[in-house]
Order: C-alpha cells, then sequence, then structure tokens
C-alpha cells in the first residue's frame, strides 16, 4: 500500500530535512509546537512495518511517502 501526501507551500529545508522525524524538532518558534507530530507518525508507520520518506523542494512543496507490506494471513488464520 502506497500513500502519498503532498502539498504546493515553501517546501523544507535541506538541512532540515534530516531532523524533521527527531523528537521534539521543530522549526516553530519556542513554545509555538512540540515537534512531536513526525515522530510519532514515524513511529506508528514503522510499527506497522512500513516506511515513510520525505521529499521537498524549496519554493515547489513537500511530498511524504508511506509504504506498507502488503498483508498476509498467517496459516494458523490468526
Amino acid at each position: 500500500v502506497l500513500i502519498k501526501i503532498s502539498d504546493t507551500g515553501p517546501g523544507i529545508r535541506e538541512e532540515d530535512i534530516k531532523n524533521i522525524f527527531d523528537p521534539f524538532f521543530t522549526t516553530k518558534p519556542v513554545g509555538e509546537g512540540t515537534g512531536l507530530g513526525l515522530s510519532v507518525c514515524q513511529s506508528l508507520v514503522q510499527e506497522h512495518h512500513g516506511e515513510i520518506e520525505v521529499r521537498s523542494s524549496l519554493g515547489n512543496g513537500t511530498a511524504f511517502i508511506i509504504k506498507f507490506p502488503k498483508y498476509k494471513e498467517s496459516e494458523t488464520g490468526e
């Protein structure tokens, strides 16, 4: 399963992309963001054996691509 979420906003700076999934990382002023959103998203995706990646271009927007493996029923039916 592939989910793509994109926008046409200002994009994310290259130096910020490498940190955006870190807990408490935010580009917002102090007191205006916790920096937990993308960290929590990444944890949830990984708990379901998925992957999340980001592609961004300054001035052209950002896309988050989430990939989940195909579900296979266990042989015991559980």
